[in-house]
């Protein structure tokens, strides 16, 4: 059993788990980007249902501290691989499941990192099915929703194709992620290889980085704010998202590389309550008690100016839906942060 750093962390772990109709017991994992926010809880999770761990990253947007926490189960669960996925790997221990999460994801990060971004989504997509080929093991692709660029459908299912500029700076990381769920499915059609692809919307929750290029809207804010720093919005604030909270997207995710139906199914994980940018600020400053003020800055090229998931499909073929109201989210964020601040 992996050591709690504080009971909001236990309660947000059993909260994944007592959903779900199945365990990990006995089944060996391999997940890419384990040092990342999505790869560590997810990590965790299969850790505590009883499964084996092999994780690979770079470091390259991921904490090691993250490792760290992972590797204090104390016992063989959990081995860890300091090695980039988009480079080739002789992997030959055997696995059930391959979790593909290895790519920066910050908008923030598309300017200086494209290629390496371009790299994790192809090359790395490639090295990942590639070990899930030779080891007949189940694969999960975290696609994104920025595959559907500046949609023209909202609710937005997983039908619509999208409206992506290619040329754009965001192209680096839209098109790459398609280009990763094209791969997949190139692997389910003549390798007959297990696929399934999330396609994530905005997910939010503890060690979720506020630093930096690393630095994620919620996180950001609710940093700003607890510091009585002004809160930085990209744009007019009528730019809307909607967010699904960590325990709520990992619950999905596991669903998704699970249950049998799923095979060769893309699915959209992502929490269909729409808030604009300035409303989820509003509501910042009133959890935390915040003395701060807006200042707006330019938006971003290519900002996708509204972003809310059809998630009909995630109901019926995965029985899963958000749990997690927005507001009790946000606390909980805001709980972990205060709780960072005191050790």
């Amino acid at each position: 059993m992996i050591p709690y750093k504080n009971n909001q962390n236990r309660d947000d772990i059993d909260q994944i788990i007592k959903h779900l109709p199945f365990s990990f017991d006995g089944q060996r994992v391999l997940i890419t980007g384990v040092a990342g926010f999505l790869g560590s809880w997810l990590a965790e999770s299969i850790l505590t249902m009883g499964g084996t761990v092999i994780g690979i990253d770079n470091f390259a947007s991921g904490t090691i501290q993250a490792v760290e926490h992972l590797k204090s189960v104390g016992n063989d669960q959990f081995t860890f691989l300091n090695h980039d996925i988009s480079k080739s790997i002789d992997f030959v221990s055997p696995v059930d499941c391959v979790m593909h999460l290895a790519s920066r994801a910050s908008p923030f990060e598309f300017v200086p990192y494209p290629i390496q971004i371009m790299k994790s989504n192809t090359l790395g997509t490639m090295n990942a099915l590639g070990i899930a080929k030779r080891h007949g093991a189940r694969f999960l692709f975290t696609s994104t929703s920025e595959i559907y660029g500046e949609a023209q459908l909202f609710p937005t299912p997983e039908t619509y194709r999208g409206n992506v500029n290619v040329l754009g700076i965001r192209g680096c990381y839209d098109e790459a992620k398609r280009a990763g769920e094209a791969l997949c499915m190139a692997y389910f059609r003549q390798h007959e290889i297990d696929v399934r692809i999330a396609r994530i919307f905005n997910t939010y929750g503890p060690r979720m980085r506020a630093d930096g290029l690393y630095g994620r809207v919620i996180p950001r804010f609710m940093d700003q704010a607890l510091h009585g720093k002004s809160i930085t919005i990209f744009g007019d604030g009528t730019q809307t998202r909607s967010f699904c909270y960590v325990t709520d997207q990992i619950e999905g995710l596991l669903r998704l590389c699970t249950i049998p139906a799923a095979r060769g199914e893309v699915v959209n994980l992502g929490n269909p309550m729409e808030i604009t940018i300035q409303e989820l600020a509003d509501h910042i400053i009133h959890i935390t008690h915040s003395k701060s003020s807006c200042v707006f800055e330019p938006l971003p090229p290519d900002d996708p100016t509204r972003r809310v998931p059809d998630i009909t499909k995630a109901r019926e073929l995965l029985e899963w839906s958000p749990r997690i109201s927005l507001k009790s989210g946000l606390r909980r964020v805001c709980d972990s942060l205060k709780f960072q601040g005191d050790e």
